[in-house]
């Protein structure tokens, strides 16, 4: 793990973590690693975060002064960047935003030009430049500086993508949303209507701060209400970049990343689309999907969290399908990124093709307790719980208590000063406070009152 880069792209709080002079070095080292191999210009674009200018300005600043030419994109989701990175041949894709994180966070996550996610030695030789202060000699002048344009046809050109891979038609379909104030605020809504659906959207209105705030996929009361308010068929929640989703069924149940990957796996498989009948998950993937794959038919692999991983299993073995819990879901036949709405899509023609409601789909697989506790610790010291002795056999004593009948799951965050620890069993038995129990005693060890 490098020490700019997590999971998801560089992020911190906007002006503190993430300066503008930071911004601007990453704009030139990333443009002097990417610019050996190839040319082309780099598309931004960006949240409805308040910094969001503020960063982009300075990521252009040091972009052009590398010589080479910058497309603004406006606010637009991540998968949209992903796309349009491929279609444009583009030499990269830049996405300003920290998802779920609020609104005083911001983050930078870049595409290489087949819209993936660098890789690790890409992001440590960026890196490198920045943390040594290796001057990068290129400084062009005259009109060999780069140029920055402004694209106001990329929402559209989204839009259409989604369009041709869904092929639907929503008329007699009522769906409530959940915009989160952040980048599918627009588009959103937008697309759910040129499909003839009816929609009833709400945190439509961003203001710079109000991102993720109490809405969107990670707090899911809003929309829950909704739809059991306004009788829709479904709901469906977006993170702040528009990667994820959430959905519920028409009462208001939560279908998570998990519940998706079952429903489009059945699909796909019935369809004979499911390449290798295997699907990808995570090591927090509910073992309630493993026993419905393995009933039907199906296998599962997993890795460890983060959508770059899954992709990066997905691209190595041929696979079509992954996603996390969280509601990254990837659809590699159509895109190289998680994509909430694409996903809404889905879940949609799936249901009124299988002519079911969405709660007899959410239905299909039975889910095993499952407890996710955040212990708050040392930023420095995340990485390293494993090296302390204490922690280690705490973790092992709790393993014997669920005697092959259970499990522990212990990650760091990518994007955060948190260690996450999830216990699973296949009866309850307590399993929340002994994970609290587990998270108290790796706060006592490594945490930051400490």
């Amino acid at each position: 793990m490098g020490k700019l880069f997590g999971t998801d792209g560089i992020r911190g709080i906007a002006n503190k973590d993430l300066t503008p002079e930071l911004a601007m070095s990453v704009g030139r080292a990333m443009s002097f690693v990417l610019g050996k191999e190839r040319k082309g210009a780099i598309l931004i674009g960006k949240d409805t975060r308040y910094s969001g200018d503020m960063l982009e300005s300075a990521l252009e600043a040091g972009i052009v002064s590398m010589g080479i030419d910058v497309i603004k994109l406006g606010v637009i989701p991540t998968p949209a960047i992903a796309y349009l990175t491929r279609k444009y041949k583009a030499l990269a894709g830049i996405v300003i935003s920290a998802s779920h994180n609020p609104g005083e966070y911001n983050g930078i996550k870049i595409f290489n030009e087949k819209g993936l996610k660098l890789t690790d030695k890409i992001e440590s030789d960026i890196e490198e430049i920045i943390l040594n202060n290796i001057d990068i000699k290129n400084r062009p002048v005259g009109d060999a500086i780069g140029s920055i344009s402004c694209s106001k046809t990329g929402p559209e050109e989204y839009m259409e993508y989604l369009e041709e891979i869904v092929d639907l038609d929503l008329s007699g379909i009522k769906i409530a949303m959940d915009c989160g104030n952040g980048a599918l605020y627009e588009i959103g809504p937008k697309m759910i209507e040129r499909l003839n659906g009816e929609v009833i959207a709400i945190n439509t209105n961003p203001d710079g701060m109000n991102i993720n705030d109490n809405c969107g996929s990670t707090n899911m009361n809003m929309v829950q209400e909704l739809v059991k308010g306004e009788k829709a068929d479904i709901g469906i929640s977006f993170d702040g970049d528009g990667d994820r989703i959430i959905a519920t069924d028409e009462k208001g149940n939560i279908i998570n990343g998990d519940h998706i990957l079952a429903i489009c796996a059945k699909h796909l498989k019935e369809e004979g689309n499911l390449k290798k009948d295997t699907v990808v998950g995570t090591v927090m993937t509910n073992m309630g999907l493993d026993s419905y794959l393995k009933e039907n038919g199906m296998k599962i692999v997993k890795t460890q969290v983060g959508d770059r991983y899954i992709l990066e299993e997905m691209l190595e073995n041929g696979y079509v399908l992954g996603g996390e819990q969280s509601g990254h879901i990837i659809f590699l036949d159509y895109n190289t990124t998680g994509d909430g709405l694409a996903t809404g899509l889905k879940l949609l023609k799936v249901m009124k093709k299988a002519d079911k409601k969405m709660s007899e789909l959410n239905n299909l697989m039975t889910d095993y307790p499952q407890v996710l506790i955040n212990a708050r610790v040392k930023e420095e010291l995340k990485y390293k719980y494993n090296e302390n002795i204490d922690i280690k056999r705490e973790i092992e004593r709790v393993e014997e208590i669920f005697s092959g009948e259970g499990r522990v799951v212990i990650r760091p965050s990518g994007t955060e000063p948190l260690v996450r620890v999830m216990i699973e069993a296949k009866d309850d038995n307590g399993i929340e406070n002994i994970a609290k129990d587990l998270a108290l005693f790796i706060e006592k060890e490594i945490g930051v009152n400490n």
